[in-house]
């Protein structure tokens, strides 16, 4: 990106230079009774809001507001202070482009300069360039008005003073009132910047040149060099499945362009919407096809908020450049609650003495009735969720066997198979917790359901199409199996609106369960939590931590220095090609940082940010590139 000569930044305070209207904050400070200051705070917001969409004149909103108010000069230092944190975020991170242009950019506001100026000049910005209304008081040191000969006490008094001013150049206005569009209105401005950060008027964004959700987007617009390499709000996420609200919030308030769906999408529907996707996040229905990928030019990164990922091709996510990450132990304890609520339900034959419950038939008895102390609980994949089943199942008085392609210690006096066809004859309950790699395929079919024991209880909380569904069926039908519960199925409703289908509704002694063995509150909390931060941990510094697909990698903050970011094939020579581009344009390197998987590289190097801005064409062309990118 090339840098081009800064222009006349003419900056609104309220609600823009700040996150809040600065007479709002005073109302708060001069009314000590709760119910008088919530009645003056909303007829003071609904002033504002009339004189900044146009249908009020200012001048009217300006005597109305301070009529409410009843200040004294001493609530002045107050409000400074109450307003020094309340500066908007993305002023608060330019802070040092403010501070160089000084030249070249204006307060511009129908405030008051008596708090404004202490504000603003903590970031640069000269007193001369600070133009805006001034108190009036009377001998007690009472606000008793305003200075009626101020040209910003007026409507239109905003546009005559920057004819007044004389400026050279071009003129760009940022704020978020009807008022700043007037300048551009009538003319004496070149571009009018609606800013959305702290509030969104329709009525004056329609009228801008240029919507800006932060400071940072109109530097990046201006190709003027700002405090972010690229604006948080060009990033655009797509949320699909009904992302829990934290989730959503999280990434909202990074900064973020958040588009929420709230069920799954075909194939040919997310090919269509991933186009200008730069991060998608979904759970469990959503298949993220090779031939979605081919459709996701500028995807960065994928969010699984699950535990699995084989919904989405990790090779080919490899392959593009684009990082995967989950929440593999967020929701563990949830699905382990509810395979041992359903464990006792079966054993118990719950199912069907409620179905008979509510069709009026009152059967009691200990018939097909058990405890589950003393019997024998089989796990098939012994990871997260399986270990910790392994811990509460032992302490209700279960003995636990194991069964586990990987080698995976024993917990407790869990007992580790070396076969699963041994370990079905042994046990008394069998519940599946594999992963959903393809060849767990049908793991569970006609040769697994005859070597179980007679009358065993089965529950699959794992993956659909790990278990042979027909053979379930047949095994239940003919009391091999005594009691089943299914959490996950071969094929599911992408959302609550369409039909479910199964061959094993209405079976005996059977729970059916719509994919929730993670759905809980504290455990979709915990995933919006954690998924969300690492995804924003790799866009904001380069970390990989946890990604399922690259190479893990741990960042240090990211200090008074550009970070350059290099994915490409795995193949030998090219970390010794970009130190030698790197020294040929006399770089000096602060950080160096490599880790490589199977498939690629991915090198980190930080720089002193003072470099010819060639080098980035180069790096991009080096033979095996397959992302770059620049960081600061």
């Amino acid at each position: 990106m090339t840098e081009s000569k800064v222009a006349n930044f003419v900056i609104d305070f309220d609600s823009t230079f700040t996150q809040v209207e600065a007479l709002d904050v005073l109302c708060t400070l001069v009314f000590q009774d709760e119910e008088e200051k919530a009645v003056a705070l909303k007829e003071i917001e609904r002033i504002t809001n009339l004189a900044m969409g146009g249908d009020l004149s200012f001048r009217e909103s300006l005597e109305s507001r301070l009529a409410i108010l009843k200040a004294n000069r001493k609530h002045i230092p107050l409000l400074i202070e109450s307003l020094r944190p309340l500066v908007s975020k993305s002023f608060r991170r330019n802070k040092n482009f403010l501070a160089e242009n000084s030249d070249s950019v204006y307060i511009l506001s129908n405030g008051f300069k008596e708090f404004i100026y202490p504000i603003v000049k903590e970031y640069g910005i000269k007193e001369e360039h600070v133009f805006a209304n001034t108190f009036e008081f009377d001998d007690e040191g009472n606000i008793t008005g305003f200075d009626k000969d101020n040209i910003l006490s007026r409507s239109g008094g905003k546009p005559a003073l920057i004819e007044s001013l004389k400026l050279e150049g071009e003129i760009f206005v940022i704020g978020d009132g009807y008022n700043d569009y007037e300048i551009r209105k009538e003319g004496k401005a070149n571009r009018f910047y609606a800013f959305t950060e702290n509030v969104e008027r329709k009525n004056v964004m329609d009228f801008a040149d240029h919507i800006a959700p932060s400071l940072d987007e109109i530097l990046y617009h201006n190709n003027m060099k700002g405090a972010l390499s690229y604006p948080k709000n060009r990033i655009k996420i797509l949320l699909l499945e009904n992302i829990h609200s934290r989730g959503v919030k999280i990434v909202e308030e990074e900064g973020y362009q958040v588009e929420v769906h709230p069920a799954g999408l075909s194939e040919d529907e997310l090919c269509e919407k991933i186009k200008d996707v730069s991060i998608l996040g979904i759970r469990s229905k959503t298949q993220v096809t090779k031939r979605v990928l081919e459709h996701a030019n500028r995807l960065m990164s994928i969010g699984a908020f699950c535990i699995g990922t084989n919904q989405i091709d990790l090779k080919e996510c490899t392959k593009r450049g684009i990082t995967v990450f989950n929440a593999p132990y967020s929701n563990t304890r949830s699905v382990v609650e509810l395979a041992i609520g359903e464990m006792i339900m079966l054993i118990r034959n719950l199912p069907d003495k409620i179905a008979s419950m509510h069709q009026g038939k009152w059967d009691k008895s200990a018939k097909n009735s058990f405890e589950v102390r003393g019997k024998k609980l089989g796990i098939i994949g012994y990871g997260n969720i399986g270990k910790q089943l392994s811990v509460l199942a032992e302490a209700m008085g279960l003995q636990v066997y194991y069964y586990d392609i990987d080698e995976r210690l024993a917990i407790g006096n869990a007992i580790k198979c070396t076969s699963l066809n041994e370990m079905l004859g042994e046990v008394d309950i069998v519940s599946l917790h594999v992963d959903g790699r393809d060849s767990n395929t049908n793991i569970i079919g006609k040769e697994q359901f005859d070597a179980m024991k007679e009358g065993i209880i089965f529950m699959n909380l794992s993956r659909g199409h790990v278990v042979d569904i027909p053979e379930l069926k047949k095994a239940i039908e003919s009391g091999k199996i005594t009691g089943c519960a299914v959490d996950v199925f071969p094929e599911e409703p992408y959302s609550n609106a369409h039909e479910f289908i199964s061959e094993l509704k209405g079976l005996p002694n059977t729970i059916l369960t719509p994919h929730i063995g993670g759905s809980t509150l504290e455990a979709q909390e915990n995933i919006a939590e954690f998924v969300p931060n690492k995804i924003i941990s790799y866009i904001n510094s380069g970390s990989t931590t946890n990604s399922v697909n690259f190479p893990n990698l741990t960042l240090p903050k990211l200090q008074d220095a550009h970070r350059f970011i290099h994915i490409h094939h795995n193949k030998p020579g090219i970390m010794a090609e970009i130190n030698n581009i790197l020294a040929s344009h006399n770089i000096n390197v602060m950080g160096q940082y490599l880790k490589t998987n199977e498939t690629v590289g991915y090198v980190i190097t930080d720089i002193d940010t003072d470099y010819n801005k060639d080098v980035i064409k180069v790096m991009k062309k080096i033979e095996g590139t397959i992302r770059f990118r620049v960081l600061y």
